[in-house]
């Protein structure tokens, strides 16, 4: 077997950092009377400040200080989130701790072309989403941990050299009390090589079972079974940004991480999404919803982002953003369809569907329609609107055009169509229509079909039962 290791030793500070660019130096501190920095930007450190200083003296260095406390919940939120981006690789996946997350990748080598492949673009889709992590990989997940936790961003699959790395670790990379590593430290026992050359009865009879097993456990000496990952359900995830944003066109860069981190949870799921929405989060006013509905089940992030932006353009924001939570609604399963073997130059299917979906986007959804036939005969009645993709098969009229006009032109059938100088002639008819009683438009006429001189065909009708007046109602294409 073959574990990857994925660590993210400032996860606090790069939830802050992982919606735009820095706005400057920025600390995260711990929660407490006297806190004191957690983690530190680039800008930070270059200004002086270093992790472990006060606040009060880093904010003395930097007056224009970006502070930030540390949220538990929200990193546990951001690593669940990690977690079901990953399950698109594999389905064996674990939380480890905070902010670490095991991968079981031998399974899935051959699918993504080996290792080498597959861990390029495990560290490419991490920096896509915003996050920096050490990828080690490893025989077992706690040797991969131990590893991770030292820094040593590398891949070790033979047993003898992994126990020859292992030694050189320190015990303090190891999950055990404190008390113990600080008892053993004064013994003179701080690596691992130092715990392995002690007798085992003794040190288990001194320091307990659990650092023997944990030790073991990572040379492949006991199995090492680790709690599944189950990922949610339904999609939401929020992203905090640097600094407020007055603008919708800054806000793509961010939701892009979003929807990313979304493609992976409807990879691991073989679904796609038929709506979303982007909350815009404000200080002092309710969040501005961006709703997106497709006419198909997509999860390209490349389409979701460019109807995202579309639908971005459009937005009046009521005061600077400074949050985004992205909520996928409906999901649907993805159908399979068969490739041609020759090109035929027409677009796909999935591809007028996108185009349907960008006029919607930047028109709006009631400008972009489809047309249904409906079990009525008046004509003015016998066309609904509906989404596209959404109308029934049914077979229309051949006889009835489908460009009817907002309101019958009067015309004689010796006279010309309104706007040109061509007398038109019938051809058929007529067709009697009668019906509508019962709502109050109740409609008596007799259609024709006429072609004037330059050829269009038109729909003609007039009153009965004794109407002298004609009137165009459609056009024939």
């Amino acid at each position: 077997m073959l574990w990857a290791a994925l660590r993210f030793p400032d996860l606090s500070l790069q939830l802050h950092l992982r919606g735009g660019a820095s706005c400057g130096p920025m600390v995260v501190q711990e929660a407490s009377h006297r806190p004191r920095v957690l983690s530190c930007n680039e800008a930070a450190q270059k200004a002086g400040i270093k992790p472990g200083m006060l606040v009060s003296a880093a904010h003395a260095v930097t007056p224009q200080l970006h502070i930030r406390t540390r949220d538990p919940a929200r990193e546990a939120t951001a690593l669940t989130g990690i977690a079901t981006w990953v399950t698109q690789f594999t389905p064996t996946v674990s939380l480890a701790s905070p902010n670490e997350i095991l991968i079981e990748i031998s399974g899935c080598l051959r699918l993504f072309g080996g290792l080498r492949p597959l861990s390029g673009r495990l560290r490419a889709g991490l920096a896509e989403l915003g996050y920096r992590a050490s990828v080690v990989l490893a025989p077992n997940p706690t040797a991969a941990l131990l590893l991770a936790r030292d820094g040593i961003d590398t891949s070790i699959g033979d047993r003898h050299e992994l126990r020859r790395t292992l030694a050189r670790l320190r015990l303090t990379r190891l999950d055990q009390p404190a008390q113990t590593v600080a008892m053993l430290a004064h013994l003179g026992v701080h690596t691992i090589g130092d715990w392995l050359s002690l007798p085992r009865d003794g040190l288990a009879r001194r320091f307990g079972q659990g650092m023997l097993d944990e030790i073991d456990r990572a040379l492949g000496l006991l199995p090492d079974p680790r709690p599944p990952f189950s990922a949610p359900a339904r999609y939401s995830a929020s992203l905090e940004l640097p600094a407020p944003v007055r603008e919708t066109e800054p806000l793509l860069f961010a939701a892009k991480r979003l929807v990313l981190e979304l493609t992976g949870h409807l990879a691991m799921r073989q679904i796609g999404v038929m709506r979303l929405k982007l909350e815009l989060g404000h200080a002092h006013h309710a969040a501005t919803p961006v709703v997106l509905g497709l006419s198909a089940p997509s999860r390209d992030a490349g389409h979701l982002v460019t109807l995202l932006r579309e639908k971005l353009c459009t937005v009046q924001l009521p005061e600077a953003v400074e949050t985004l939570t992205l909520v996928a609604g409906e999901t649907r399963p993805l159908g399979s369809h068969n490739q041609t073997l020759f090109a035929d130059g027409r677009p796909s299917r999935e591809a007028r569907w996108r185009i349907i979906e960008h006029l919607r986007a930047r028109l709006g959804v009631e400008a972009v329609h489809g047309l249904e036939t409906f079990p009525d005969h008046r004509p003015e009645r016998a066309f609904r609107k509906t989404l596209p993709g959404h109308a029934r098969d049914t077979s229309s009229d051949l006889h009835r055009p489908l460009w009817l006009l907002a309101r019958p032109a009067k015309l004689r059938p010796d006279e010309s169509l309104p706007g040109t100088q061509r007398p038109m002639r019938l051809m058929e008819g007529p067709e009697r229509v009668e019906s509508g009683w019962w709502d109050d438009f109740d409609v008596k006429r007799d259609y024709f079909v006429a072609r004037d001189g330059a050829g269009t065909k038109v729909w003609l009708f007039r009153e009965r039962p004794d109407g002298q007046d004609w009137f165009v109602h459609g056009i024939f294409a």
